[in-house]
């Protein structure tokens, strides 16, 4: 199944997302531009399963400064997706993060 198929109803119609290599941003048709964090998500790894910690300006804010248990992670390299888990962890937050704050109807 794509990655678009696992996110199945989290989409709204008019929502637009850049997946940019230094940061995220969401778009809402007759708002603009609502999301703007850094394409990051942080991990706690333990007995090799990854458990998401941080996304966005929370996740930035652990790079470099972890302890070896836990991993800051950038998912997209010149462009591209590097790591699709950690790229549908990221999409998956900042589609929830918007629709907590914002209404579509």
């Amino acid at each position: 199944m794509s990655i678009f198929g696992r996110l199945g109803g989290l989409f709204a119609a008019d929502m637009a997302i850049d997946l940019g290599t230094a940061n995220t941003l969401v778009y809402v048709k007759g708002r603009g531009i609502i999301l703007s964090e850094p394409s990051v998500v942080a991990y706690h790894i333990k007995d090799g399963v990854k458990k998401v910690l941080a996304v966005g300006e929370d996740a930035k804010l652990m790079l470099g400064r972890t302890p070896g248990s836990i991993q800051a992670i950038r998912p997209m390299r010149e462009g591209v997706i590097a790591d699709f888990d950690t790229a549908e962890e990221r999409i998956k937050h900042f589609i929830r993060k918007v629709h907590k704050r914002s209404s579509f109807s």
